[in-house]
């Protein structure tokens, strides 16, 4: 199967950005649909790409920007509703109506994102959407479409809104209460995860296949806010918080306008977010280390000795 063009839905996100640079290393051409050409034009650094406004939901136009193209990944996801039934919507029934527009096109390759932890019986309703459309991508694997799910746990790289976020909180929080503080998580840098996009993309062998991909590391939700208080220069007290506490902070987080956390975050917590077995030997990937990676990054606007010293 040979792949030239490529449409990427959540192309200008974070986990976007960097697989349309890899893809464009390439040589491949790639399309992007956008509703706000503004936010996604940091992507025009990459000669390859072509951006195009539209509306995905709209009937008709996932069709209309899949024309002509060999290949389509879709990456889109939210970890927060705005209202009721956004999970629903953007994991379940966007993910059916990409099935249905790659047909109509005659796309022949799908990459679909998930998440680890995904599962129709999942505690919260992210899990569950999440589930309900990764069962409908691998379902719909055949001879006519060759589909490939990827379920990565937290990613995290230079605009991660996981990191980051708490680099930000601690910055003004001398004092930071956590909440799930024991809750496990395995990172996955944002590089590995592009690569394995694009290598299997043409890879007969990844065709119907679902992967876990995980860093090489376990850590707490405690150790990792921690590690980024100890990037950050910033001597901070770390309160963990009990399992009524966490669930109490998470509700009353998500009734602010701008969530940072919600009770259904705090859900998908409960269920660690770690692999059961290596990265996959089939991409050759030796995953990048969380210590390696993420002070590059971190470090950019703490105290000038510490930069020096990572440099």
């Amino acid at each position: 199967m040979e792949i030239d063009k490529v449409c990427i839905l959540g192309g200008s996100g974070f986990v976007g950005r960097h697989i349309v640079g890899r893809l464009c290393e390439h040589g491949r051409e790639v399309r992007v649909p956008t509703r706000n050409l503004d936010r996604a034009r940091h992507l025009l650094v990459f000669p390859t790409v072509a951006l195009e406004q539209a509306n995905i939901h709209q009937p008709g136009e996932l069709e209309r920007q899949f024309e002509g193209m060999d290949a389509v990944i879709n990456l889109v996801g939210i970890l927060h509703e705005r209202k009721r039934g956004d999970f629903e919507r953007a994991h379940v029934e966007l993910p059916g109506k990409v099935i249905e527009a790659c047909r109509a096109a005659g796309v022949k390759r799908l990459l679909h994102m998930s998440a680890l932890g995904a599962s129709i019986d999942g505690l919260s309703r992210y899990q569950r959407s999440k589930g309900e459309g990764e069962a409908l991508a691998l379902a719909a694997h055949g001879t006519d479409l060759a589909v490939t799910v990827f379920r990565p746990s937290v990613i995290f790289g230079p605009e991660d809104s996981f990191l980051n976020l708490f680099a930000r909180l601690l910055q003004w929080a001398p004092a930071f209460p956590l909440g799930s503080p024991d809750a496990k998580l395995q990172p996955v840098w944002v590089g590995d995860v592009a690569r394995a996009y694009a290598d299997s993309l043409d890879n007969p062998a990844t065709f119907g296949q679902r992967y876990d991909l995980c860093g090489p590391a376990v850590y707490t939700l405690r150790q990792l806010v921690e590690f980024v208080a100890k990037i950050r220069g910033l001597e901070r007290r770390i309160i963990p918080l009990s399992d009524e506490m966490s669930s109490l902070q998470a509700s009353l987080l998500g009734l602010l306008p701008v969530k940072m956390l919600t009770h259904d975050n705090y859900l998908t917590l409960k269920t660690d977010a770690v692999c059961a077995c290596p990265f996959p030997p089939v991409f050759g990937i030796e995953p990048a280390a969380l210590e390696a990676e993420a002070p590059r990054y971190l470090a950019e606007t703490a105290r000038p000795r510490l930069r020096k010293f990572i440099d």
